[in-house]
């Protein structure tokens, strides 16, 4: 079955934020509920941000997010491609490729003319899709 990818509703949040939580926060004390409310405060806001999911039937299998602010401390680069997340079970099916151009495109729909990420295990995949280094 292939992977509908589509923007992050209520009923996405929770299995998200379990994904993202595993992926990216184990052993630092960032709760689920914490990570839950940052993804409703996303998709709760101006248009801008957003957040995409890749769903399989009606199971979030994967993630990722435009946002405006990633990384500390504060610096001037913005808007980011963030979060990008792949349930382990489902990779190497393309989703991963079909949330970044989703991503993309909805960054372009807003006159984004750059796009940042910050990646280090990852930086082939990127590249392969036409990303640069700085």
């Amino acid at each position: 079955m292939q992977p509908k990818i589509g923007p992050m509703g209520e009923h996405d949040v929770a299995a998200v934020a379990q994904l993202r939580l595993a992926a990216f926060f184990e052993g630092t004390g960032r709760t689920l509920g914490e990570d839950a409310a940052g993804l409703r405060g996303l998709i709760a806001g101006d248009g801008f941000e957003a957040a995409f999911v890749a769903r399989i039937g009606d199971t979030p299998v994967g993630t990722c997010l435009l946002v405006r602010h990633e990384l500390e401390p504060a610096h001037d680069l913005t808007p980011w491609l963030a979060g990008l997340v792949v349930d382990a079970r489902y990779r190497r099916r393309g989703i991963a490729t079909a949330l970044v151009k989703a991503t993309e495109a909805h960054a372009a729909s807003r006159g984004v003319e750059t796009l940042y990420l910050y990646s280090w295990d990852a930086r082939d995949f990127y590249a392969a899709l036409g990303w640069k280094y700085r």
